[in-house]
């Protein structure tokens, strides 16, 4: 019996640190120019990988399609009301959910963060670096050239598959 409940007295604090350790959602949608079409470097412990990110409005909803250069999908999401859902048959991928969190809340406009995302989950470090919780550092090159860095090595460099248009 003793055996049994500290098995899930385990289970449920992990299950309560997964939650807690979430990339927050904005509490609306922030103005996007969509679609959206991204080239995504993941490198880790000097290793690489690119991947083809596409963003997509779908009614209210938004939909993120993560590819790799062969056109292979690894990641469908649709972020519809502040909750993500699975799209597709592809199995749920924590690592794109995290990652396309974290996307959305560097491609979020500056003047709109204080009224998408709560006070205490992100700040602003100058013009070009922002962090958000839990552990999201970005820093930007231009609005659509961006890093993002996560502890212990992992980064994502993103770059715009169209050139930027000039203001």
């Amino acid at each position: 019996m003793p055996l049994l409940r500290c098995s899930f007295v385990l289970l449920l604090g992990l299950l309560l640190g997964a939650c807690a350790s979430r990339t927050p959602l904005p509490e609306s949608a922030p103005s996007l120019s969509l679609p959206l079409s991204l080239h995504i470097q993941r490198a880790q412990a000097g290793t690489s990988a690119d991947w083809l990110l596409v963003v997509q409005a779908e009614g209210t909803a938004l939909r993120w399609s993560l590819f790799d250069p062969l056109g292979v999908p690894l990641a469908r999401q649709l972020l519809d009301n502040g909750q993500w859902r699975n799209d597709g048959l592809l199995p749920p991928n924590a690592e794109a959910r995290e990652l396309f969190a974290a996307l959305l809340f560097a491609l979020t406009p500056s003047t709109e963060l204080a009224q998408r995302y709560p006070q205490g989950d992100w700040q602003l470090a100058g013009a070009d670096q922002r962090r958000l919780k839990p552990d999201w550092q970005i820093d930007y090159r231009t609005p659509l050239h961006f890093t993002l860095n996560t502890p212990p090595d992992l980064h994502y460099r993103v770059a715009p598959l169209q050139p930027e248009e000039s203001p």
